[in-house]
């Protein structure tokens, strides 16, 4: 059985643990006897009888701790100490007859009553402070195992509500680009242009597919990410016509680049719901991605009226997409990411992202 799945299984950690104790203290046991120059063979016999017979004691206080587990923590403490105590006369009162049945000639040493009684008090003693062990051991490795699960469970609570976050943040598509979109479909479709309102149908279609099916856990490389912009584009363009003038600038060593899907969609959206569609000669939006080191900058610059920002470089108001895009970009990737915005000279809006260098597998 594999080790890890050893750790997580209390059954067989429980006797993998009891097999490794017991064994440790008969090899232990049978060490000192060698020091002490008493290395009968019998105790071969001896050491495996009594350890499996305090191995089976201590399923007996095993039983007893998950009875007073749930009880106040006096009780646990008296249920340690006599139980130890217990247990602990018990298996040397049987380790005494074991002994005086396998080895007649070495126990007629304490044949005197003063003798029997300190080889017997020291032995429970010691017993007792076997059983002491071994219950610490219990209660801690167990108290160690729940506050293990008790983090498991934070963690996976943590985990879920970040993904229900991303989630969020993902889908969080732009009412008013459905609505605008659908609007110009019922406009072409009233001025009987039923090939270019059937065109904005499929392009909406691919794009509403790709931003649905595409989870928001995972990452796309940027030249799916552009091409998925472009289908946002491409319906937008439809809206705008020469209006909206697009570039891109996507180096190579940035196309196999991994990133957040649709990261870049709500920034070109914001750019131009306020700086194309308020303009009367429309204006242009600029995309580029490269590599500089060991991280992606990505970059949206429009030549808009741009937006009036706060001290900590957000807009103050008409920026939900720009705050969507910074807090993905915090839920993802901590504080090793940037996400910045300036304004474009002589007039627009730039926003600034760098992310850490991930290249798609199984590619250069």
């Amino acid at each position: 059985m594999p080790f890890q799945h050893l750790l997580q299984s209390k059954r067989y950690l429980f006797w993998a643990l009891q097999l490794a104790g017991w064994g440790s203290w008969a090899i232990t046991f049978y060490l000192g006897m060698l020091v002490w120059g008493k290395s009968e063979s019998l105790y071969i016999i001896y050491l495996p009888i009594v350890s499996t017979l305090g191995m089976l004691i201590t399923l007996l206080l095993r039983r007893l701790y998950h009875w007073v587990w749930e009880k106040e923590i006096a009780w646990r403490g008296i249920a340690i100490l006599a139980g130890s105590l217990v247990a602990g006369a018990t298996w040397m009162a049987s380790r005494v007859l074991i002994f005086q049945s396998l080895f007649p000639m070495s126990a007629k040493e304490f044949e005197s009553p003063e003798m029997q009684f300190w080889a017997h008090f020291e032995g429970t003693t010691s017993a007792f402070m076997v059983m002491v062990v071994w219950s610490a051991l219990y209660f801690g490795i167990k108290y160690y195992l729940i506050a293990q699960e008790e983090q498991q469970r934070r963690l996976k609570a943590t985990a879920m509500a970040h993904e229900a976050q991303l989630k969020m943040l993902h889908y969080q598509l732009n009412p008013h680009f459905l609505f605008n979109t659908l609007n110009a479909i019922s406009t072409l479709i009233l001025d009987q242009n039923t090939q270019l309102a059937n065109t904005m149908v499929t392009r909406l279609s691919r794009f509403l597919r790709y931003s649905l099916d595409n989870d928001p856990m995972l990452k796309v490389t940027v030249a799916e990410e552009v091409e998925a912009l472009k289908l946002y584009l491409d319906i937008e363009k439809v809206r705008f016509d020469e209006r909206l003038q697009l570039s891109f600038d996507i180096d190579d060593a940035a196309s196999t680049a991994l990133m957040p899907s649709l990261l870049l969609q709500p920034l070109v959206e914001n750019s131009i719901k306020y700086a194309i569609s308020t303009a009367i000669n429309g204006g242009s939006i600029a995309v580029s991605a490269s590599v500089s080191g060991d991280k992606l900058i990505l970059s949206v610059v429009d030549d808009g009226p741009g937006l009036e920002l706060q001290q900590n470089g957000m807009p103050r108001k008409n920026g939900v997409g720009l705050i969507n895009c910074r807090e993905r970009l915090s839920e993802i990737y901590g504080d090793n990411q940037f996400f910045g915005i300036e304004t474009t000279d002589p007039h627009g809006l730039t926003v600034i992202i760098h992310i850490p260098l991930e290249i798609e597998q199984g590619k250069t």
